[in-house]
């Protein structure tokens, strides 16, 4: 490329621009701008050598670095000198451009930075002079952004708040706002009228301030403007306390304090009182004139006994400053609390000009603490002491029983069959009957006892140093003054309840042992009949461990698939051929072993997992039985259905879904229920019995007999079969009652078109007999024991 080219390439750019030989550093070409940065007449650059050019030593060694080949894309900034011998500030960017195949030129472009220098001289220059006039000021000045950021302050400022050195090197708003905060004798109020301050961009403020050194300070607040638009905010900051010597100054400073809330009173130096505002004739009801020559201990002395006061004005005469809530009377005799702050001024010289008092009605505030206070350590209900609370009592009652080597008792109640009461009559009946358990069980303890409410209709009473005897008399009371009929709504009932006792120490060194005890010993009466009482013991724990850790473990072995079915066969009596099995639950643990289904079913139900194995035995087992029918060979299918799963509202939808995904026909499966099941909300029973027979299921009663039998279900459910249980059976042909028993479910089931089936037989003499009774069906061992899957399915495969 030629240099005319270069140059009618360059001459349009803003820039001041040269085009440099590589190797000899000389320029080729220059465009206009770049003759007039330099004052330099047009075309007189070619031909120059770049060094030329330079005003600095080291710009000399910049082009040497260049022509060295040590970067082909430099930037920096650097000083040319004009024509006229002026230097200037000039930003430089140096790039290497290939113009062929082995040629190459710098572009060098050049852009004027000398204004840019001299504004920023400029602004360093303004910043010293604003700086030299904010020291110079008499007042402390802080000055913050919008958001309260601190831009600046002076160290007047810093002197005025006594600021340490550390917070003067660092750069910490936070550390300087703590520090303020804890240098002002009010800071409540402090922090409420620099919130409001805050939240006003344009407001302006005066204040005054108290600072717990004795200092007093004016504080005027102006919005800091630019362009017309808040940006910040100027706080100066004055020391006046000077000019409250003498009494015109005082009522300067009344003007201030008048408007206050706050109860402000001041003193000369013998603590005679020279003025208070009105907030202080409102709060004690006496008058300004009233109080004129009044002495600080007389404002103080109806409820504060004397030695108080004195150790108060000791502190203050030390400190230079009292703060407290001290009770207190008005004129009218009303007592009230204040949050009550005594600050000493001091002049220059030490010495001691007024005291002045603040004080803060808190009378209202502190019966909202105790109503709070109530509320969390009360029960919303009853008014008993809730849970914190016990507990604190419980903890003062064990540190008292340790140093005197004492004891006390625990007793935890729970009020029987209560849940009925809430079911059957709604929770606001419920809570009326609690009001009245409440009451009674007040009768019962000593005024230095508690009765607590544990929750719903758990309670707890702690008897202080009471042995095993005292316990003993106190249960045996509850249990007396509850047992009495309850009268609500012309409705008479009986309330019956469980205890546990708990003894310290001898039952446990801390409260949640004594509580778990207690809790313990009383579910041991609830297993056993209820409405009683029981002393704790170790072995009730390694129970409550043991139903835990089966509890526990059940669930794993669901998750785990640890839980397999056995089927027992099913015999028709009169063809001698299997029919149905029944599928039995098995359950073999890696820790425990083989576990009875008499041992874990119990646990199941009480703790509701029965409900999820419920549903894995009846899928598990319908499944198999289509698994059957699908190889011809149909069974009918029975199980087991506990009164928990039955109750599930979804129960009659998840055996059709069994059903339709197993893709069986509905008749061949059946579903043994106890009479447990069918007793409980007769018509809500009914409803999902129909539903199932509707779906084509049988339904049978499992160990009939054995628990609350009523003629009028058998009459009113669609009940295809009775199920005679084992106790009924082991025992024939021998023994004449179990005949007679026997005899009577067969009669009774064929009038009523059912069908009968025995369990557990196992000897011929007990089938024979059935036989002759009429009995439809048998099971047992005499037949075969509960077995695989598989092995079922060989008995029935043709040798």
């Amino acid at each position: 490329m030629s240099p005319q080219q270069l140059h009618s390439l360059i001459e349009g750019m803003l820039d001041a621009v040269l085009i440099v030989d590589p190797i000899s550093l000389q320029i080729i070409a220059a465009n206009r701008t770049m003759h007039g940065l330099l004052r330099l007449p047009a075309g007189s650059l070619p031909g120059k050598a770049m060094i030329d050019l330079a005003a600095a030593p080291e710009d000399v060694f910049f082009w040497e670095d260049v022509a060295a080949g040590l970067s082909d894309n430099i930037h920096s900034e650097t000083l040319l000198r004009r024509s006229d011998n002026i230097v200037i500030h000039v930003e430089r960017q140096v790039t290497l451009v290939k113009t062929g195949l082995d040629s190459a030129v710098f572009v060098v472009a050049i852009r004027d930075h000398t204004n840019q220098r001299q504004v920023e001289q400029e602004l360093e220059k303004l910043i010293a002079e604003l700086r030299a006039t904010l020291e110079s000021t008499a007042d402390g000045i802080l000055v913050t952004d919008l958001e309260g950021g601190i831009r600046s302050y002076n160290h007047l400022f810093a002197e005025l708040w006594g600021l340490p050195d550390e917070l003067l090197t660092q750069r910490d708003d936070g550390a300087i706002y703590r520090w303020m905060d804890k240098a002002i004798v009010d800071a409540e109020r402090y922090a409420e009228r620099l919130g409001t301050i805050t939240r006003s961009p344009l407001m302006e403020a005066t204040d005054v301030l108290v600072l717990r050194s004795g200092k007093i300070l004016e504080r005027v607040t102006l919005p800091q403007y630019a362009r017309g638009r808040p940006i910040g905010r100027v706080y100066s900051y004055r020391d006046i306390t000077q000019k409250l010597e003498d009494e015109a100054r005082l009522q300067l400073a009344a003007k201030v304090f008048e408007s206050s809330t706050d109860a402000i009173f001041i003193t000369d130096k013998d603590q005679r009182i020279i003025t208070v505002n009105p907030s202080f004739s409102s709060l004690s009801k006496f008058s300004e004139d009233e109080m004129k020559g009044r002495s600080l201990r007389e404002v103080f002395d109806h409820e504060t006994p004397a030695a108080q006061l004195d150790q108060i004005l000791c502190q203050l005469e030390q400190n230079a400053c009292w703060e407290g809530e001290l009770w207190n009377r008005n004129k009218e005799g009303h007592a009230y609390l204040s949050m009550v702050t005594l600050v000493k001024v001091t002049d220059a010289q030490g010495q001691t000009v007024h005291f002045i008092g603040f004080c803060k009605d808190r009378t209202e505030s502190h019966a909202a603490k105790q109503k709070i206070e109530q509320l969390a350590f009360s029960d919303a209900l009853t008014g008993l002491p809730n849970r914190l609370l016990l507990a604190e009592r419980i903890k003062q009652a064990i540190s008292v029983a340790s140093r005197r080597h004492g004891s006390f008792a625990l007793l935890f109640l729970d009020l029987d069959h209560f849940k009925q009461i809430n079911d059957a009559l709604g929770h606001p009946f419920g809570d009326r009957v609690l009001l009245e358990v409440t009451r009674r069980l007040k009768k019962c303890i000593r005024q230095v006892d508690t009765a607590a409410r544990h929750g719903g209709d758990e309670f707890v009473l702690l008897l202080h140093e009471a042995d095993a005897e005292g316990a003993e008399i106190c249960a045996r009371r509850v249990l007396d003054e509850l047992s009495a009929p309850v009268d609500l709504d012309g409705m008479q009932f009986t309330i019956t309840s469980s205890i546990g006792i708990a003894l310290y120490p001898a039952d446990g060194n801390n409260m949640d042992d004594l509580i778990k005890n207690a809790d313990s010993a009383m579910y041991y009466v609830k297993e056993r009949g209820r409405s009683d009482f029981r002393f704790y013991q170790k072995q009730m724990n390694i129970g409550l461990l043991s139903r835990m850790k089966m509890d526990h473990a059940m669930r794993q072995a669901l998750d785990k698939q640890l839980f397999r079915l056995h089927y027992q066969p099913q015999i028709d009596l009169n063809t001698g051929q299997i029919f149905g099995v029944e599928a039995l639950i098995r359950w073999r643990d890696e820790e425990l072993g083989d576990i009875s289904p008499a041992r874990f079913i119990p646990i199941a139900e009480e703790s509701g997992a029965i409900v999820p194995i419920g549903q894995w035995v009846m899928r598990t087992a319908i499944a198999q039985a289509a698994c059957w029918y699908a190889a011809g060979q149909p069974l009918r299918m029975s199980f087991n259905v506990s009164a928990l799963q039955f109750q599930q509202t979804n129960f009659v939808d998840g055996v059709a879904e069994a059903i339709r995904e197993a893709g069986i026909p509905p008749d061949l499966i059946e579903l043994e229920l106890t009479e447990s099941v069918l007793i409980r909300d007769a018509e809500e029973t009914l409803k999902k019995l129909e539903a199932l027979s509707q779906l084509g299921v049988s339904l049978s009663i499992d160990d009939f007999g054995t628990g609350y039998s009523s003629l009028s279900y058998l009459k009113r459910f669609p009940i295809r079969k009775l199920k005679i249980d084992r106790s009924f059976v082991e025992d024939l042909p021998l023994d004449e009652s179990d005949i007679a028993i026997v005899t009577a479910i067969i009669h009774l089931a064929h009038a009523m078109k059912m069908r009968v089936i025995a369990e557990g037989v196992e000897t011929a003499g007990q089938r024979d007999l059935l036989l002759q009774l009429g009995c439809d069906e048998v099971q047992g061992y005499l037949y075969s024991a509960a077995l695989p899957p598989e092995q079922i399915g060989a008995m029935l495969t043709p040798a």
